[in-house]
């Protein structure tokens, strides 16, 4: 049988070291052993290097081939035995014989061939599932970081515009709260004004305008009367300065664009000057305040002083500068 086995693996085109090898490894158990063997070990780096069999070898005490259970094992013996027996009764195979069993191995092999490749594609079919799955997780993962990071960026931008907007929405609320205070006070001095005003008129004081009031009838009315109105007309009153309470102001930005605003007269300049910063969309550079005509730049001391101190009052035109860094 063993002969038999190594003739038809040869036939088949193993070469016989491998051929020797693969029944040695198999322990001579048959064709179809020895070719699993072969198919399974064809890529193997030492697959052509020389059976050595093991020292201190004992008939009876070699280990089972890998794979093999015991009931494996007396069954192949069993039929080993029963193939010798029938071999020793057989006579030698013909050439037809030869070649039948050829080519039943032959398709034994091509059969063990497509197995194995049927395996290796669903192995290589699971391998890359798995692998997509891992790069999805990764890719999903990666996502959320990026959604994450996102989130926190715009959630510090709304706190950040938050921030400016409230600061903003204080200073105008001081800038109310102050022309509301100055508005007040302007008002409290205008009506304490006008209570003082009647005692101050000539009109009510004037001895004309009793003496002819107890006089005879025969004397004409109109008269007296006239002679007592004349003082108190506007017309004879001496020319007076007029006083003005607000202040028109319209600065030149400079993108173009123009600006303007009615403060009250006493405001100082630093109200213009915030109310430029809040309204302007220069980015925020540092300007200069400064008239065309007289020329005149304001100086950080002008931001201190009145609007009619500046002469400003009752109108006036300002231009933004760039402040030189020098």
């Amino acid at each position: 049988m063993e002969c038999t086995a190594l003739e038809s693996l040869l036939e088949m085109g193993f070469p016989q070291g491998r051929a020797e090898k693969a029944l040695a490894l198999t322990g001579n158990q048959g064709i179809e052993q020895a070719m699993d063997w072969l198919m399974e070990h064809e890529n193997d780096p030492d697959v052509d290097e020389p059976y050595v069999p093991p020292q201190g070898h004992v008939l009876g005490t070699e280990e089972p081939p890998e794979g093999c259970t015991p009931e494996t094992m007396e069954a192949r013996a069993d039929l080993v035995a029963e193939g010798s027996a029938e071999g020793d009764d057989k006579h030698p195979l013909t050439e037809e014989e030869k070649r039948e069993q050829t080519k039943r191995m032959m398709e034994l092999i091509a059969q063990k061939q497509r197995e194995r490749e049927e395996r290796e594609k669903r192995e290589t079919i699971e391998r890359e599932k798995q692998r997509r799955k891992q790069g999805q997780e990764l890719s999903m993962i990666r996502q959320k970081l990026q959604e994450d990071e996102m989130k926190k960026m715009a959630e510090e931008r709304r706190r950040e515009k938050m921030e400016e907007k409230l600061a903003k929405q204080r200073v105008r609320e001081k800038i109310e709260r102050d022309k509301a205070e100055r508005a007040k006070k302007v008002g409290e001095q205008q009506w304490l004004d006008g209570i003082q005003a009647p005692h101050d008129d000539p009109c009510h004081c004037h001895p004309l305008s009793q003496g002819f009031g107890g006089g005879s009838s025969s004397q004409a009315p109109d008269e007296p009367v006239q002679m007592t109105l004349v003082p108190s007309s506007p017309s004879q009153e001496p020319p007076t300065k007029r006083e003005y309470d607000q202040c028109r102001i319209q600065v030149r930005l400079l993108d173009g664009t123009s600006l303007t605003q009615t403060f009250k007269a006493k405001e100082q300049l630093a109200a213009v000057r915030l109310y430029v910063e809040l309204n302007s969309k220069d980015g925020g550079e540092p300007f200069h305040l400064l008239t065309s005509f007289p020329r005149r730049i304001f100086t950080d001391e002008d931001m201190e002083k009145p609007l009619q101190e500046l002469g400003l009052v009752p109108s006036a035109v300002l231009i933004v500068a760039k402040k030189c860094n020098s």
